[in-house]
């Protein structure tokens, strides 16, 4: 049960409801579909709701992060599952394997998200980004051998967006499970 309950759509306060446009980039690289019967995140927004001021100020840099990133969605989706994976953040988890799964990972490299970097089975390169989630979580830096394998293939940019990506879901995942979050019904297995 959540520590703190969501409020209700009807009950939200109407800064609340502009907070919501911060989720959209002034100039987004990617889209997100909203398919028919897509997750809402009820609970997420309406725990939010609490502190609209805080919430518009988040929801910038998740807008970017999501769909104004330099990085590739796919790239991003490997990044976000790994802080849930290792946060044991069901919430960002079960999101995150919907949108990840649009973003074309497979249900088999899902599942070895949880295995982390060591798995033989990643290309170098989405290792290496995994490892640098690790890296991030447990030292608050990325490693030379790994900054080395990333900056083959990113710039600047891309750097600094999987940084935060890395940032913005690490705080997603203390507040969530802080506040205890429940599963959206949406969310939950059928």
């Amino acid at each position: 049960m959540a520590r703190i309950e969501p409020l209700p759509a009807k009950k939200w306060p109407a800064e609340m409801r502009e907070a919501l446009t911060a989720l959209v980039p002034p100039a987004p690289r990617h889209t997100r579909s909203v398919q028919e019967g897509a997750p809402k995140a009820r609970n997420a927004l309406g725990t939010f709701a609490h502190h609209p001021d805080l919430a518009r100020a988040f929801f910038t840099l998740n807008g970017h992060v999501l769909l104004a990133t330099t990085l590739a969605q796919r790239q991003t989706e490997l990044l976000v599952l790994r802080v849930a994976a290792r946060r044991t953040c069901d919430y960002v988890w079960a999101q995150h394997v919907l949108v990840g799964r649009d973003a074309g990972l497979t249900d088999e490299e899902i599942e070895r998200i949880t295995q982390g970097p060591a798995d033989p089975s990643w290309s170098p390169f989405d290792a290496a980004l995994l490892r640098a989630v690790d890296e991030l979580l447990d030292a608050g830096a990325i490693g030379d051998e790994t900054w080395t394998a990333l900056t083959a293939e990113l710039d600047t940019q891309q750097l600094m967006d999987l940084i935060f990506t890395v940032g913005a879901f690490e705080a997603s995942a203390f507040l969530m499970n802080s506040f205890a979050f429940d599963l959206d019904d949406d969310l939950r297995p059928t």
